[in-house]
C-alpha cells in the first residue's frame, strides 16, 4: 500500500514538471497567445536587425502590440525589410518610430513603437519611415577598443 501511493505522487511531481517545462517552452519561444486575425499589417526597413526574428514582440509603452510576420532583404535598397502584424485594437500615427530594441542586457530583440502627434493614422499595408537599427554589442565593442588604440597614439 505505502509502495502505490509513493508512486502516485511521483507520477503526480513528473507530470507537475513536464507541464511547467511547455510552459517555459512556450513563454521562451514566444509562442504565448496572440489574436492575428484582428490585426492590419506594417512594413519598415532597418539598416540592421540584429537579431532580430520572426514572431518578436512588437511592443509600445512596454505592452504587447504585435508580432513580426516576416524579415527579408530588400534588394533595391540592400536593407531587412521587416513586415509586423499589430493588433486592430492599437492605432499609430504616421510619424511614429520603430527601434529595435534588447529586453535587458543580452535578452531577446523586439521592435519598440514611439508613436508621433500626427493626427493621421497608418493603415494596413503602410510602410514606417522613422526607423532606428539595433544596436549591435560587437560593433560597440570594436569602437570603443579602436577609439582607445588611437588614444595611445
Amino acid at each position: 500500500m505505502e509502495r502505490t501511493t509513493l508512486d502516485l505522487w511521483v507520477g503526480m511531481f513528473v507530470v507537475g514538471g513536464l507541464a511547467a517545462l511547455v510552459i517555459l517552452a512556450f513563454k521562451v519561444g514566444n509562442l504565448s497567445t496572440y489574436n492575428v486575425s484582428q490585426s492590419y499589417q506594417l512594413q519598415a526597413n532597418f539598416s540592421n536587425i540584429g537579431g532580430l526574428k520572426a514572431q518578436a514582440s512588437i511592443k509600445s509603452a512596454g505592452v504587447l502590440v504585435g508580432r513580426v510576420t516576416g524579415i527579408s532583404l530588400d534588394t533595391k535598397q540592400y536593407e531587412a525589410r521587416v513586415v509586423m502584424s499589430i493588433d486592430s485594437r492599437y492605432q499609430f500615427p504616421k510619424d511614429t518610430i520603430g527601434k529595435i530594441l534588447t529586453s535587458g542586457l543580452l535578452g531577446e530583440q523586439y521592435i519598440g513603437l514611439d508613436p508621433g502627434g500626427d493626427t493621421v493614422m497608418l493603415k494596413g499595408g503602410d510602410e514606417i519611415k522613422q526607423t532606428q537599427s539595433a544596436v549591435v554589442l560587437e560593433d560597440m565593442i570594436g569602437k570603443f577598443l579602436y577609439n582607445k588604440a588611437e588614444g595611445g597614439k
